[in-house]
């Protein structure tokens, strides 16, 4: 048998090499396989009837003229699904407190927001389906909407009348009763007799994860087991959640996601959908589809962010930090998603980010309201952290009349005393904060901007050049399962790999982490090919199966590389210590007279030696190995990681303001972030650039806004705002590198770094051309409008300037107190 040589002694690392991406030419070409692709023999289609209205009670529900449309097989309500259809889980309670509604995926007798589906129609295509769905018909009674946040926490109207509440849960994080810092409230007080005290309220609006493929499920229920193909980025904790709230047991349940067009934290869930479609398949008892239009995925996938923030700072004259003090709104939406509750939890460990702040205190109140559940979404918390204290560092810089970095490296963690616990009670184990600044404000031509800035401002131009900052880091690669079950989360932080020496000298690599666009195929075959000393295009990545890959927690969080990738490592490490014994006896050598490099065993002190790929061909054949040996150098681990990854980076960013219109023009955004050591420059990069435009976006163009009776009218591309290439510029990017200390690779996260620091960074510039006119905030997204009635409004603290108290309602994302986001031009807004 003739094995598959070992890569060459000497050869290139594949690890830090730019490889174009394997799994790219079947993705580009559309040889590729979608959910919705899926055509089984029999298979029939769904399309759900959704409510109208926001909160409305349902009286009666009147299938006739539906069930007898062409080719319809049937239509199903709650109620004939109610032992079948289980419910969607909160895997998450953030306190044992927390007011949590129940969640069907059809409810029987009220709906709580528009969108939710009442009725699911069954026919032979797709087209007869959504046709018939329209011959449902429904008598609701009309129920007040408790609609906005500022509106929904005072419980004047209930989204859930049977609760008597809309306040899910109260979270607090102490730095005096932690022990990890001082009295928030003492620093407070003593820097309002003698320092500086900054007080802002800063608005985070309500997003859309706008992936590229709608969700999709297909379901058959006609084999041994069910298998359940669905767009999702969790195929292991789906099929949990389908056996633990459905009865089917875990071990009759396949689920596979295939390629995955995009998710964005957006797929991270158990839908309803998904629900609906296992329990029509097994009433059924035929295979069912079910693809959601663009217009349902933006009205009922969930959303993401949504909060106000109060953020109270208080400093010394020099501007250094004495204490930060946080008080956050989250909507949660109708409903407590699967880990909904608990993303505003991520981001209380990440207000003090990369400063040293002595005392901390947050404080979060999350909310139900008749909206569509919300829940993470690129960053999960992250962001809207960066975004306040990022925002904050900026305003403390103009009371003390300083450049915006100066203030920052005055209160920044220096490189030289990592590792570094923070008052949030973390540790940072690596960063060089100082470093990727430097890096940074040499490609940007920080002075020379500064500089221009100033000769524009002397001389009245009507075109303002704004420059923003943004330092940050972050915790990804979620962690360590023991401190995820002190927060009440309901899984662990693990991740599971195997490594599969095929006789041919091929090798299979099989992940729990699910891809869906990462390049998971490209970097995993780099990290094994160099640790196993085997040809990249040998290495084969298996993932998204739950048959395939047995045991897996899935993607997100940045966790893929940082955790997925190490459990790579250790089963390719045990894959070599396996094979050691063998080649010993083949070689007729001592196992500790041999060493392994390049893939090859030798002797020491000899040129006798055998390549591993020979070593699995005869492990393969069982001719010749030792005696009761058991022939498999196969591998498998389970890897826990001991910490979270910060990964951190400073980006800079400079708009154009027309003081006239209010139109902003990007000019230059550069950044500079140290993710550790780097698998593939390629990859990274455009893990980059995407992140920056969802950041940017947020900035800029993108809100989802309801109307006073509940109704999303940002429900299409028309009126929810979606930047294309040309509405930005050509980001410069660039790395710093200091390992992480966590993990052999040394790598941190990369995959949410741009969506977390560049939307401050924007919003910071905007503000930064025009504050010499007396504006100190600007509500996101800052559209011309916005920009325009901020400026007419300085002089008498106008529109958007400040934001009022945490009680007062107005402003908070509804229409009619707010311009929607489609009247606003992007004009102006390209490179």
């Amino acid at each position: 048998m003739t094995a598959v040589q070992d890569a060459p002694e000497g050869a290139e690392k594949e690890i830090g090499r730019a490889r174009r991406r394997k799994e790219d030419g079947r993705l580009i070409t559309g040889r590729t396989r979608w959910t919705d692709n899926l055509n089984l023999p029999g298979m029939l289609h769904l399309a759900m009837v959704r409510s109208p209205f926001a909160h409305a009670r349902i009286n009666s529900i009147d299938t006739t003229e539906a069930a007898e449309a062409p080719n319809v097989v049937a239509v199903l309500t709650g109620a004939d699904l109610a032992d079948s259809q289980g419910v969607c889980i909160n895997a998450w309670p953030i306190t044992p407190e927390q007011v949590t509604p129940t969640h069907l995926p059809i409810p029987t007798d009220r709906v709580a927001f528009a969108g939710e589906i009442v009725a699911v129609v069954v026919a032979r295509s797709a087209a007869e389906a959504r046709d018939a769905a329209e011959l449902v018909d429904v008598d609701y009674e009309d129920l007040p909407a408790a609609i906005g946040l500022k509106a929904a926490v005072t419980d004047e109207v209930l989204a859930h009348p049977d609760l008597g509440t809309n306040k899910s849960a109260f979270w607090r994080f102490d730095s005096a009763e932690a022990g990890t810092g001082g009295d928030v409230d003492e620093a407070i007080a003593k820097a309002r007799e003698d320092g500086i005290v900054v007080e802002r309220e800063f608005r985070q609006q309500r997003l859309i994860p706008a992936f590229m493929e709608p969700r999709s499920v297909v379901v058959d229920p006609t084999g041994e087991q069910i298998t359940v193909w669905s767009a999702t980025q969790i195929p292991h904790i789906l099929r949990f959640a389908l056996a633990a709230t459905t009865g089917v047991p875990e071990s009759k349940i396949r689920v596979i996601a295939p390629d995955v067009g995009g998710g964005f934290g957006g797929k991270l869930q158990q839908t309803p959908e998904e629900m609906i479609a296992f329990a029509v398949a097994r009433r059924l008892g035929k295979p069912v589809k079910y693809t959601e239009t663009r217009s349902e995925s933006l009205m009922s996938a969930h959303h993401g962010r949504d909060q106000w923030q109060t953020l109270t700072l208080a400093a010394d004259k020099e501007g250094n930090v004495t204490g930060l003090k946080v008080e956050l709104l989250a909507d949660l939406g109708a409903y407590v998603a699967i880990v909904g509750g608990g993303v505003p939890v991520l981001g209380a460990f990440m207000f003090n980010a990369i400063y040293k702040f002595p005392a901390y205190q947050f404080n979060c109140q999350t909310v139900l309201t008749n909206t569509t559940w919300t829940d993470a979404y690129r960053g999960a918390g992250r962001p809207e952290a960066t975004f306040g204290i990022e925002r904050m560092m900026d305003e403390l810089a103009a009371e003390l009349g300083v450049d915006p970095l100066e203030v920052r490296e005055r209160n920044w963690i220096k490189h030289e005393e990592f590792p570094f616990t923070t008052v949030a009670g973390l540790e940072y184990d690596s960063g060089n904060y100082e470093a990727a600044t430097a890096r940074a404000m040499e490609m940007f031509g920080y002075d020379e901007l500064r500089a221009e800035q100033k000769r524009r401002r002397e001389e009245n131009d009507p075109v303002q050049l704004g420059i923003g900052v943004s330092t940050f880091t972050e915790m990804c690669g979620l962690a360590p399962s023991r401190v995820l079950g002190s927060l009440d989360y309901g899984a662990g932080g693990w991740e599971h790999a195997s490594v599969r020496m095929l006789a041919t000298g091929t090798v299979e690599v099989v992940t729990g982490a699910s891809a869906h666009g990462q390049g998971h195929e490209t970097a995993f075959s780099q990290i094994v090919a160099d640790r196993l000393g085997v040809p990249f295009e040998s290495v084969e990545v298996l993932h998204g199966d739950t048959q395939v890959a047995h045991r897996g927690l899935d993607t997100y969080g940045s966790r893929s590389l940082v955790v997925g990738g190490e459990a790579l490592v250790r089963a390719a490490d045990k894959v070599i210590e396996r094979a050691k014994p063998f080649a010993a006896h083949l070689l007729e050598a001592s196992e500790d007279d041999l060493t392994f490099s390049d893939g090859r065993f030798q002797v020491a002190g000899t040129d006798q030696g055998i390549g591993l790929t020979e070593v699995a061909a005869a492990a393969f054949t069982a001719h010749n190995l030792p005696d009761g040996a058991e022939p498999s150098i196969d591998a498998e681990a389970t890897y826990d990681p001991v910490n979270f990854n910060y990964p951190h980076g400073t980006h800079l960013c400079a708009v154009e303001v027309d003081t006239e219109t209010g139109a902003i023009k990007m000019r230059k955004y550069v950044c500079c972030d140290d993710i550790g050591n780097v698998i593939n420059p390629l990859i990274v990069a455009g893990q980059v650039h995407g992140g920056l435009v969802q950041g940017i976006a947020q900035a800029l163009w993108e809100e989802a806004v309801y109307d006073e009776s509940g109704t999303l009218v940002s429900g299409s591309f028309v009126d929810y705002l979606v930047p294309t290439a040309a509405d930005t510029v050509s980001f410069e990017v660039d790395h710093t590198t200091t390992p992480a200390l966590t993990n052999s690779l040394g790598t941190k996260g990369v995959g949410e770094a741009g969506t977390i620091a560049s939307t401050p960074a924007v919003v910071n510039a905007v503000v930064d051309a025009v504050r010499h006119l007396g504006v100190n905030d600007i509500q996101m997204p800052c559209t011309p409008e916005r920009v325009w009635k901020a400026i007419q409004g300085a002089g008498d603290g106008g529109p958007d300037t400040q934001g009022a108290a945490m009680p007062h309602f107005e402003g908070d994302g509804v229409a009619g107190n707010q311009e929607q986001p489609g009247t606003a031009s992007t004009e102006g807004a390209g490179a």
